[in-house]
Formats: structure tokens, sequence, C-alpha cells
């Protein structure tokens, strides 16, 4: 402001001195040569002063878009001066911040987006081990409550299993930039198998290196492989049975029998451990296209009746050499089922099967196919199927174990029947790929009854 008063007042001083140096001093002149540099002064200053604040109000509206993380549009400076082309440039630098605040917000925006549909869990803490992220994933892996704020507790806080506590503390104790691995078994909150990993992370603001801890439960995967390993000891010892005993008697004929009867006798053995491994292999060879899927079901509309009746008409002379009765009982006008007959077939002379080697002699078995009213939890109707023998029973704390291969209630029994422990394996996948529901009810001394329902053809 000062600038523009003196330079309103610049002429006309001049002029005072020009008069002065005549000898003219009219008080008129003196008069006239304020009152013009007065109104030249302040035509200069208000010229300036709108200029000035103009330029305020350009810079105030960069610094307002600034703080809004948005462009500053409508500012549109002056390039006649320095101060205009200076405004043009921070002009321009406060575009480039924005594009880069915005393209910042919208990579943290994807990473929080993957961090919260990961399946595994992280967490991000700091080099004191103060917990700086962590994904929804961790707080249901460590049972933690979904809306609780865990930044800036020790990592302790989230799970207090020693054992994951000590590799917590082993990996970034060591610090030297690598990546540790190790898989952990927990126990609180819950029993679960982890593989975890532990990598640096170099923060910029911090002279310290954090750590990006990645947790994925291997619990089911490690039940599969157990499941694996038991399935492979199991068959190894399935087919080591009657091998050793096609060996060894094998062995002894060619050494030679001079009884005939211990001879016949021997052979009679081999024979029927050479079918019983032959029922094995079937049996493996049936299981595994079931679970692959290698054989489609081959659908089309079928009397329940009629799948009954012909498991029943096969297994009838085998009923009778061991003195149970077999009898068949069905409601009348039930619908037909929409089902692979072959598969069906196999799957009740499975159950006929297992009903008559343990019901005893002088026992019964029934077979009834019936309608029920609902089939599982969407209501839809459906036929029940049902197998029910007088025979030994099974204990309660056996039976949610019955459909896994190879298990036995009593193994000695079992392979004494010439069972090969894979026929309710078999009846649960052809259950299944029906989408059906299997049901085992059983009383030690009392009886089983098996259950199988299906849905009503369409």
């Amino acid at each position: 402001m000062a600038a523009a008063v003196a330079a309103g007042f610049l002429p006309p001083a001049l002029a005072l001195v020009i008069i002065m140096t005549t000898g003219a001093h009219s008080p008129a002149w003196t008069m006239l040569a304020i009152g013009v540099g007065a109104i030249g002064g302040g035509v200069a200053a208000w010229g300036i002063s709108n200029s000035i604040i103009d330029r305020a109000e350009r810079i105030e509206a960069l610094a307002a878009a600034l703080r809004a993380h948005r462009s500053p549009a409508h500012v549109i400076p002056d390039d006649s001066d320095a101060m205009g082309r200076a405004e043009r440039d921070l002009l321009q630098a406060t575009d480039a911040v924005i594009a880069e605040i915005g393209a910042l917000t919208e990579q943290r925006d994807e990473l929080g987006a993957i961090l919260r549909n990961m399946t595994e869990a992280v967490v991000v803490t700091g080099a004191r081990g103060e917990v700086i992220l962590l994904n929804n994933q961790a707080r249901k892996t460590f049972a933690l409550s979904p809306d609780a704020s865990y930044q800036g507790r020790d990592f302790v806080e989230l799970c207090r299993d020693p054992r994951l506590q000590e590799f917590v503390t082993d990996s970034t104790a060591g610090a030297n930039g690598e990546i540790i691995a190790a898989e952990v078994r927990i126990q609180n909150p819950s029993p679960r198998y982890l593989a975890v990993s532990a990598a640096p992370v170099k923060r910029a603001s911090a002279t310290r290196m954090g750590w990006l801890f990645v947790f994925h439960d291997i619990t089911q995967l490690k039940t599969y492989e157990t499941m694996r390993a038991d399935f492979v000891a199991n068959l190894t010892h399935e087919i080591r049975t009657p091998l050793s005993a096609l060996y060894g008697y094998a062995e002894t004929l060619e050494r030679g029998v001079d009884d005939p009867d211990t001879a016949k006798r021997f052979l009679g053995i081999i024979e029927k451990q050479a079918k019983r491994l032959a029922r094995l292999v079937d049996d493996l060879v049936s299981l595994s296209n079931l679970e692959r899927g290698l054989n489609p079901l081959k659908l089309e509309e079928v009397a329940p009746r009629s799948i009954l009746e012909d498991a029943a008409e096969l297994m009838r002379e085998r009923a009778e050499r061991s003195g149970i009765r077999l009898e068949t009982s069905d409601s009348t006008d039930l619908p037909p089922i929409h089902a692979d007959r072959d598969k069906m077939h196999q799957l009740f002379v499975n159950l006929i099967d297992n009903a008559i080697k343990y019901t005893p002699r002088g026992g019964k078995v029934t077979l009834i196919a019936r309608a029920a009213s609902h089939l599982g939890n969407n209501g839809a109707a459906g036929i029940e199927m049902v197998v029910a023998d007088t025979g030994e029973g099974i204990p309660a704390a056996d039976i949610p174990r019955l459909t896994e291969r190879f298990y036995r209630v009593d193994r000695a029994r079992s392979r004494e029947l010439g069972g090969t422990g894979l026929g309710l394996a078999i009846v649960k996948h052809i259950v299944q790929l029906h989408h059906g529901a299997l049901n085992i009810e059983s009383r030690v001394n009392e009886g089983t009854t098996v259950t199988v329902s299906l849905p009503v053809s369409a």
C-alpha cells in the first residue's frame, strides 16, 4: 500500500520542484499539485490493493483445494507478471499433488479390499511388536472382537499361544532381512495348524524395520494328510492279510502235502483269500470311480419298489442259507425317483449284505419303501428306503465313523465274514451323488436301521 501511495505522489512532487525553481509559488498551483497527487496515489493504491486481494483469493482457493484433495478448476492465474507466473506454477504443483493423493487413495482402497477378502490372516507390527494393521481374517483366526481396535497393542494380545509367541519372538530377533516360514500347531483360541511366514517391512517414518506376518490355516489339509496316511496304512494291512495267506498255503502245497484232504482244505483257503482280494480290488476301483466322478450317473425314473425287489431277489438265496427271513414292504402309489438304477442296485445289495452278515440265524431283515414328509432342510418331497435288521447292533460311539474307509466295529469278525471295510463308504458316495441323505440308527443286541432318503422325480 505504501508503494502505491508513493507512486501516486511522485509526479506532483516533481511538478512542485519545477514550480519552486521557476519562482512561481502560487498557492493554487500548490493545492492543485497536492490534489492531483492524492488522487493519483489513491487510484494506484486501489488498483494494487485489488490485485493483491485477487492473488490472495487464488492462493486461498489453492490451499482449500489441497485440504479437500480436489483440483482447483476455477482458479485462472494472470500471466501478465512474475507473480502471475508463480501462481500458475503453484497451480500446476497443486494439480500434481492432488493427482498423487488420488492415486495413493486408490491404492490404499485396493489394498484394503485385498486385505479384507484374503483367506489368510495378515498382521503388520512395528519394530517393538506393536500392532499397526490386521485384517478381518486375523480377527476370525484369533477369535478377536470384530469392532475393537488393536492398533498399538502388543502382538501377545492377539494370540497368547506360547508356540506362536515363540515363533514371533525368534523371527523378529533375527532381523537379517530374510523371510521366515514355519508350521505351528496352536491350541489357543482353538486347536489348529497354521502355516506362518514373517517378512521384514521397512517403514519410511521409522528407523527400524516392522514385520508382516501371514497366517494360513492348514488344519483341513493336515486332516486330509492324516486320512491319506491312515488309508494307506489300512489298505496295506488289508492287502497283506490275504496275500500272506496265499503265499503261505501256496508255499506249503509246493513243498508237497501227503494228505489229500489237507491239500484240498489248503486250496479252499487259497480260493477264499483270492476272492477276498478280488472283492477288495473291485471295491477300491468302485470307490475311486465314485469319488473322481469317472462314471457319471445314468438317471432315469425308477420305482422304489423295483429297486428293493431286485436287490432282495439277488440276496434271497444267501439269506436262506444263513437262516434269515428277508422281507419287503412298501407304501402304495409311491412316486418314482430320479436315479441311476445300477448304482441304486449296488447300494442296496451292500446294505442287505451287511444286514445278513451281522444278523444271527433266525433273525429278520426288512426292506421298506415309504414316503418322506420332507427331505433335508429345503422341505422337498422325498422317498425313504429302509434296510432294518434284528442283528447284534452297533455301539453309539461307532455310528458316526461307519462310512469311513476301512473302519470296522469288530475287525476280526468283519474279516472272518469276508468284508472289505469299503461297503458303507461306497453307499455314502452313491447317496451323495443322488443328492440324498443317509441315516444309521442302531442299538446293541436289538438291530440296525439304515435309511436312505432320496428326492422324488421332478
